[in-house]
């Protein structure tokens, strides 16, 4: 199994040391316009690696993407990072000439590959590489609902004094802070509702950490965070190359599911061996449903700079 990670900043090396510490592939190649750096991490990640007798490859190449030939999955990291104060919609000019220049070099090599789109904003970024690379919609995945879901069970966890192995939540929407719906009334505790265990207070104040998560550790760290993303990609990747049929929130293109068509948004997915299997419609209360509808509009908006950029 060979997995490709095209850029090898914070959240792409991430995503290979994730994906080789836990042997989900057994070669990783990872990718950097930027002389060295790819090299110099793949290096480093493969020197830990001899630590605890892990046997997966990571191979670091500069702009060489004939080594990344016949990948099962590419993960698409390249693009300029959110800096403090910048929403994800400000980077949309520059990154879409980014992603697609990697869709056209990496699927003519690797045109049975499922491609992760990481790059933000992202739901446009998704919606870039499904338009400008062909493929069919499977096989063009936003990772979004993976983090967002990811970081709304930590809060939860936090709020509750409770394991987060024993919480179930999930995200959907954009993937940004003012896009995302945390669905709080599914979230439960080993079973029992969430909304059983927290007043509406709380609740909400879970839900503006989650819609915020990003930001905050934005303006923490002084750039995007990377060790959440990259394990968050990494669980999709594996979802894929052992089809696991895991149920995980992804930015897909939609035909007409939840109401609306030729986007890419974040709804729940079975993610197997082909990419997107299944799209799982929940049944959205009229608060869920509305706000899901802004969260669509806003996206389309942002995706009105996509067309004209790419028309």
């Amino acid at each position: 199994m060979k997995v490709s990670v095209i850029g090898a900043g914070n959240v792409g090396a991430t995503c290979a040391d994730v994906i080789a510490q836990r042997q989900i592939a057994n070669e990783i190649v990872l990718l950097d316009i930027l002389e060295g750096i790819a090299e110099g991490k793949a290096m480093d990640i493969m020197q830990k690696n001899s630590v605890f007798g892990i046997d997966s490859v990571v191979k670091g190449v500069t702009k060489q993407y004939s080594k990344t030939v016949n990948s099962d999955v590419v993960v698409v990291t390249s693009g300029i990072p959110r800096k403090p104060g910048m929403t994800r919609e400000e980077l949309i000019g520059i990154n879409t000439g980014i992603v697609k220049s990697v869709m056209e070099n990496a699927m003519t090599i690797s045109p049975n590959a499922i491609f992760i789109i990481v790059t933000n904003p992202l739901d446009t970024m998704t919606l870039a590489a499904f338009m400008t690379s062909g493929l069919s919609k499977n096989k063009v995945i936003g990772m979004g609902g993976a983090l967002d879901s990811a970081r709304f069970k930590y809060f939860l966890s936090q709020q509750i004094q409770k394991p987060i192995s024993d919480i179930d939540a999930m995200v959907i929407g954009g993937h940004g802070d003012t896009t995302m719906l945390p669905l709080m009334r599914m979230a439960s505790y080993r079973g029992i509702p969430i909304t059983e265990l927290l007043n509406e207070a709380e609740q909400t104040e879970v839900i503006d950490k989650t819609m915020n998560g990003g930001a905050t550790l934005t303006k923490l760290l002084g750039t995007s965070a990377w060790y959440g993303p990259g394990a968050a990609i990494a669980n999709v990747v594996e979802s894929i190359l052992y089809d696991r049929k895991k149920l995980i929130p992804c930015s897909v293109f939609l035909q007409g599911e939840y109401g609306e068509e030729n986007i890419c948004i974040g709804v729940p997915c079975i993610i197997g061996k082909e990419g997107v299997e299944k799209i799982v419609e929940l049944k959205l209360n009229k608060s869920e449903k509305e706000k899901f509808d802004l969260s669509a509009k806003s996206i389309r908006e942002t995706n009105g700079e996509l067309r004209n950029i790419l028309t």
